[in-house]
Order: C-alpha cells, then sequence, then structure tokens
C-alpha cells in the first residue's frame, strides 16, 4: 500500500529529480512510470496526480535539468567581474559530477527525440554565447571569441565522454585539480593560480 505521507508530500519536481537520476543511471529506458514509483514509495497514481503522461514528466525533467545545469551554473560564473575568474569559476562548475556528465551525455544522445534535441541545442548556445562574452571581454575580436568558446566546449564534452568511456585515463583527486589548471592554461589569456584560486 502507498506510504501515505510519501504521497502527500512528494512535489512535481521529486518526480523530475528522480527521471533525472533513472537517466543518468540507465540511459532514456530508464524513464519508466512503474520503477521510478517504486523508487519514491508510492503508485501509479501519485505520478498522474502531477502529470499527464511519461511525456510532460519528460519535459518537468529537462527543465529542472537545464535551469540547475544552465541557469544556476551561468548565474553564478557572472557574478565575477573578471572575465578571467568568470571563465575559470564556469570551468569550476561545469565540471560536476559524473552523474551530472553522463545525464549530459545521455540527454545529448538522444537527439531522436524533438523535445530533448531541441533542449540540448537551447543548452549549448547559451553556454557558447556566455563564453563567447567572456572571451569578447578579454579583447577577443567576435571571430576569435567565437573559435575560443568552441574550443572550450569541445574540450568540456571531450572530458566528460572521457569521464564516461575512459575514466582511468583522467587524473584523480588532485591530480585532476592540476589537469583543470592546465585547461585553464590552455582556454584562458592570462591564466594566473593565484587570480583564479579554488574556492
Amino acid at each position: 500500500m502507498e506510504n501515505r505521507r510519501a504521497r502527500d508530500t512528494l512535489r512535481a519536481e521529486d518526480w523530475a529529480e528522480a527521471a533525472l537520476q533513472a537517466i543518468a543511471a540507465e540511459g532514456m529506458r530508464g524513464l519508466s512510470v512503474e520503477p521510478l514509483a517504486r523508487t519514491l514509495g508510492v503508485t501509479k497514481g501519485s505520478f498522474y496526480w502531477h502529470f499527464r503522461n511519461r511525456n510532460a514528466l519528460l519535459e518537468a525533467a529537462l527543465a529542472l535539468w537545464e535551469r540547475r545545469e544552465t541557469d544556476e551554473v551561468l548565474a553564478r560564473a557572472a557574478e565575477e567581474t573578471d572575465p578571467r575568474k568568470r571563465l575559470a569559476r564556469l570551468f569550476r562548475e561545469a565540471d560536476g559530477s559524473r552523474r551530472a556528465g553522463r545525464l549530459y551525455l545521455t540527454l545529448a544522445g538522444a537527439s531522436d527525440q524533438p523535445l530533448i534535441a531541441a533542449v540540448v541545442r537551447r543548452v549549448m548556445e547559451r553556454r557558447l554565447e556566455f563564453l563567447q562574452e567572456c572571451y569578447r571581454a578579454l579583447g577577443a575580436t567576435p571571430e576569435q571569441a567565437g573559435a575560443r568558446a568552441v574550443l572550450a566546449y569541445s574540450m568540456f564534452l571531450g572530458t566528460l565522454q572521457l569521464r564516461r568511456d575512459a575514466p582511468d585515463v583522467l587524473p584523480q583527486g588532485e591530480g585532476f585539480h592540476e589537469y583543470m589548471h592546465l585547461v585553464g592554461e590552455s582556454l584562458i589569456p592570462g591564466y594566473d593560480r593565484e587570480l583564479v584560486r579554488r574556492r
């Protein structure tokens, strides 16, 4: 029998969060109502209280992902007035967890689903635009800023791919922080470890 307290306190965002966790762990096949209900300790009735169908849950999960991984990350990076610090903070923020990386790659790989493809494209465009603004603030021409933004984003995607497919290739622990300094030196003109020291 459904836990009444769980049913009464469960929010749509709880379902969206559970959906993101399932997608990160199992790919798009993880977006299945019954297993998610079991994970949350409720029946399918709770799902239909919040959502019309599975697609509505996917929309909510994508909105949550975009807010957390793009809106909030870019807002935190934008707090830095120095464009070098802004870029360094963005790279630290985007480093994220392995789960976040698997989730991004899973969503990016689901380009055959128009809803997902549209959100991933919007996220990519917003991130590239933010990167371009940072490079322009450092004195790059629009063309240079565009090229540097693409290079930075490519390195980000490549790191996610390595973390998923060949995690032993990347250094661990303090070594990973040193690797991120190398990334900074490669991607941020005038990079200085003291100027952009980790928080």
